[in-house]
């Protein structure tokens, strides 16, 4: 039996109609999924405005609405409520509605362009070789300890996010790791969330198809920071420009890592190999086995997190040494003919160069460096041409091609891609619209210790065309067309 004021706890309430007194079903944002006796809250949305459907959620029995602006007909026997922000309201009525667990376990929250998705997965793997029982909520997959669910949002509605972390209290869990994008925070999605943490990874360009300029899409991650309690820590990445803007209003406890300057938590690269990174942690050495500067950054701010965490910073370093690369991030394969396919969710025109300057600091230069890439439609158009500049700049050969075209024509998309090629670049450039091919085609020209790149899906299994999700591996595909040209 749940009581409805009893889930109004710290809901900003601006005028009730009805009774709050009353037991309630359960808390839903979407009219299709109301029952008898339910709460419907009216979301204004990007495409929808739930207000447009209270009417609707009314006749399917909810019996609580909660909105920003009261509808013109009141029907007897509904309580509304009428809040200044449904979103906010929704994010502290779920919490309230599954008894608050984020209060229960130690949440951390990992926010910033690049990163996120190791950070939180490898912390996720850290901590279970620790031996504790741990929860992750990433862009790839949900885990409440051993059990998998899918993923569908890097970060999931209130309800849902309340949900899994009630979930994860049933099942024992210390820990959950989860990531924050600014999409999240700007919908209040984890405003009633307790973290015990957060962390800021780096800040590029990204995401200008929903925050109008970058200067907002920083200040809505540094907003995450702003709220964290005076008792969690906020661990931020100094090399970083806008690192220390993270800090600037947070009551937490300040931590910072770093490369390049003076930080809490300082690493060196001593080498950089296919095989893996040597790395001076704050003066110990440990050999680990992902690639590259920028999951140095990632392992400092992983090192960082355990510790502040509690565990034993030498334990910590042991831990580092375990880990494994998480699907979708500087995967590779190397093939009979020691081809090297290399699989990146790199997406953005700053983790496209990473992964590109990665490759080039430990390549021998004696092989072709081959890159297929492409870019989302339906989403920040800015981006396409500087992302083709720095494949055709940074590879010996780069083939153009679709990634999750969505509602878009994809030859437009490439087309947007291919301007910001510049003319000593055109004779490495081609454009292949179908994937596959490109992929096929990326195979067909590479010899034997050539490397190929497939960035901007990931650990993506599909692509999305015309609002339809066709299954689709980067990683699968390209290791069957290796298999085929080995035969």
């Amino acid at each position: 039996m749940i009581v409805l004021k009893d889930i109004l706890y710290k809901v900003s309430l601006e005028a009730v109609k009805g009774l709050t007194d009353i037991t309630i079903g359960k808390i839903e944002f979407d009219s299709r999924k109301i029952e008898e006796n339910d709460i419907f809250v009216a979301i204004r949305g990007a495409v929808s405005d739930g207000h447009e459907f209270i009417e609707t959620a009314i006749n399917k029995g909810a019996t609580v609405i909660v909105c920003d602006t009261f509808p013109e007909i009141i029907v007897t026997g509904v309580t509304y409520i009428k809040v200044k922000d449904t979103n906010s309201a929704l994010a502290f009525m779920a919490a309230n509605y599954f008894d608050n667990p984020s209060q229960n376990l130690k949440l951390v929250g990992i926010t910033g362009t690049n990163g996120k998705t190791t950070i939180a997965s490898l912390l996720y793997q850290l901590f279970k070789k620790a031996g504790f029982k741990v929860g992750l909520l990433s862009t790839v997959k949900i885990l409440v300890d051993e059990t998998e669910y899918k993923a569908t949002h890097t970060t999931p509605d209130s309800l849902t996010i309340n949900s899994f972390l009630k979930k994860m209290i049933d099942e024992g869990v210390d820990y959950c790791f989860m990531e924050v994008s600014s999409h999240g925070v700007h919908q209040k999605r984890t405003e009633a969330l307790h973290f015990t943490g957060g962390v800021f990874t780096n800040l590029s360009h990204d995401h200008l198809d929903y925050h109008p300029t970058f200067a907002e899409y920083r200040d809505v991650k540094k907003s995450f920071f702003d709220h964290l309690p005076r008792t969690a820590f906020a661990l931020t990445n100094i090399d970083d420009k806008n690192g220390l803007v993270m800090l600037q209003n947070t009551y937490a406890s300040k931590k910072t890592y770093a490369l390049k300057s003076y930080a809490d938590y300082k690493a060196q690269i001593l080498e950089n190999q296919l095989s893996g990174l040597l790395l001076k942690i704050n003066d110990n050495e440990v050999w680990v086995r992902l690639i590259g500067t920028f999951n140095a950054y990632n392992l400092l701010a992983i090192y960082g997190t355990a510790v502040e965490l509690g565990l034993d910073h030498f334990e910590v370093l042991r831990l580092l040494s375990e880990l494994e690369s998480v699907s979708g991030r500087f995967q590779f394969i190397i093939s009979n003919e020691k081809i090297t396919a290399i699989v990146d969710y790199a997406h953005t025109p700053d983790a496209l160069e990473n992964v590109l300057k990665t490759i080039n600091d430990i390549r021998t230069k004696n092989e072709q460096l081959i890159t297929v890439v492409g870019c989302g439609g339906d989403r920040d158009k800015t981006k396409r041409p500087v992302m083709a500049n720095i494949a055709s700049t940074l590879s010996d050969k780069t083939i153009i091609t679709s990634d999750n075209p969505r509602t878009e024509n994809p030859e437009t998309i490439i087309a947007e891609m291919e301007a910001g090629v510049e003319p000593q670049n055109y004779k490495k450039t081609m454009a292949i619209t179908d994937r596959r091919q490109a992929i096929k085609t990326a195979c067909q020209l590479a010899n034997p210790n050539d490397i190929i790149l497939i960035a901007g899906k990931g650990h993506e299994t599909y692509q999305e065309i015309m609002g339809v999700r066709h299954d689709f591996d980067d990683m699968a595909i390209v290791k069957e067309l290796l298999e085929q040209l080995n035969k």
